[in-house]
């Protein structure tokens, strides 16, 4: 992507959070800037008001083809597919179309921590931020998990880390985006109806290392062979994480394992960057293994950037879940509700299940993301006492993995909710872990974790 100067033409396709704010920064950097959504000022009322004084134009209750192939650059929300034809139009047109991160790059000058994966970017995100401002140090938190990386540029008071989660729906389309430290969580098939197939998927996710030298740090674990494969013999200096323990590291990383292993409920750092080290565990309030590679992954980020063990010890302990990822939200009558609705894809669903010992009665469905839900059975059989089906992919959720446990398809949410606490008996767990997207009857995953929560607490 070109330098952005004064005067350049810019067209903002989505005017969501992101595109808002992208409009603000460029407008304040002398670009012209026309914002185009399908949506109309009624529906965008929220963010055209974040826009009053702004300079910028704009094109609402439809895209004007023409518009899309006068301009110097796109920049293309989250939200919005590469493929719609306007879009198609303007790449044919050889017009840059990037993300609104990679805009926000192009002004930030502070040490960039990116985190992506297909689950725990935002428990990791937070935990790396929490980690920085207990060690003394400050750090903006933003990118994907809420705040646009814009919001961060804008501002006058700068920090010593940008921590900015990174989803594949931004990074498909960034080009010159370089993080100084890359953290590769995990990846297994999500968003398949956007992204066409898992490869195009993990493509996306690895656009995150393209512009990374010998002068960067990647993260990431060691259980995953797709990701170990996809980043053997890359430039930046690479350190592993893996919950197996050391005995389980792979003979040929054995001798030069750099990075921090789970085991004995501890984090154990291992590295020739510091003294070992070992993190206790007892107390933390998160629960799964899936959050020990999460804590793992925040730990490391945390020592590249400075943070003392004593000060990354007292934000593992003191850390509290997040809302709608494996929440907590009440106990009725000696059962144990959870709120999982974060829980938006097949491997988040199965990480959700690992995490209990009790018999969970599990409540899922929603909008069908293109997944196989088949790998869910054996979790199903060992795990589940009874599982309520809801929302547009239940049929075929049933086929899947009806069979493996005591099966209701219900026709409403409410309904999910009465019947899982009705078969529920003292000890069990009530789980929401959809495994699927919200869209089908919420506005988005937050709405149904509140909708869950609501009904728990009428209980």
């Amino acid at each position: 992507m070109l330098p952005i100067k004064k005067k350049m033409r810019a067209l903002v396709v989505g005017l969501g959070r992101s595109g808002a704010s992208v409009t603000k920064l460029l407008s304040k950097k002398g670009v012209k800037v026309t914002v185009t959504d399908e949506k109309n000022k009624t529906d965008l009322k929220e963010f055209l008001d974040q826009l009053e004084g702004v300079e910028y134009e704009s094109e609402l209750g439809k895209h004007v083809l023409k518009t899309f192939t006068e301009q110097d650059f796109i920049v293309v929300s989250p939200g919005v597919p590469l493929d719609i034809k306007p879009l198609q139009q303007a790449a044919k047109c050889n017009i840059p179309i990037v993300s609104e991160i990679e805009v926000a790059a192009q002004f930030i000058e502070e040490p960039i921590i990116a985190i992506t994966g297909t689950n725990g970017k935002t428990t990791t995100s937070h935990l790396i931020a929490e980690m920085i401002r207990a060690g003394g140090k400050t750090a903006f938190l933003g990118g994907n998990v809420g705040t646009p990386l814009s919001e961060y540029a804008l501002q006058k008071d700068k920090c010593d880390y940008v921590v900015c989660e990174v989803s594949s729906f931004q990074l498909e389309s960034c080009y010159d985006f370089k993080p100084h430290v890359a953290v590769f969580l995990n990846v297994a098939p999500d968003h398949l109806d956007r992204h066409g197939s898992f490869e195009n998927y993990l493509a996306a996710k690895l656009r995150l290392k393209n512009n990374m030298t010998e002068e960067d740090y990647i993260i990431t674990n060691i259980r995953d062979s797709k990701l170990m494969s996809s980043l053997s013999g890359v430039s930046p200096k690479v350190l592993h994480f893996t919950t197996d323990g050391q005995a389980k590291i792979p003979a040929h990383y054995q001798d030069k394992f750099q990075g921090a292993f789970y085991e004995n409920a501890g984090l154990h750092l291992k590295s020739v960057r510091w003294k070992d080290h070992v993190f206790p565990l007892q107390g933390t309030l998160l629960r799964g293994l899936h959050n020990r590679e999460n804590q793992l992954a925040a730990m490391l980020a945390a020592k590249l950037a400075g943070i003392s063990n004593e000060a990354i010890q007292k934000v593992l302990i003191q850390f509290k879940p997040l809302p709608h990822r494996m929440e907590f939200v009440a106990k009725k009558n000696q059962v144990f509700f959870y709120n999982d609705s974060k829980g938006t894809n097949v491997a988040s669903l199965m990480r959700s299940l690992e995490s209990f010992r009790e018999p969970v009665i599990l409540i899922a469905g929603g909008k069908d993301k293109g997944e196989d839900y088949g790998p869910l059975a054996e979790m199903v059989r060992r795990h589940v006492k009874n599982l309520i089906l809801v929302g547009e992919a239940k049929e075929k959720m049933n086929r899947a993995i009806g069979d493996f446990s005591e099966t209701f398809l219900v026709g409403t949410f409410e309904e999910a909710v009465y019947v899982a606490y009705q078969k529920s008996r003292s000890g069990d767990v009530v789980l929401l872990s959809p495994g699927c997207a919200s869209h089908d009857m919420f506005r988005n995953f937050e709405e149904r974790g509140d909708h869950f929560k609501k009904i728990v607490m009428s209980f």
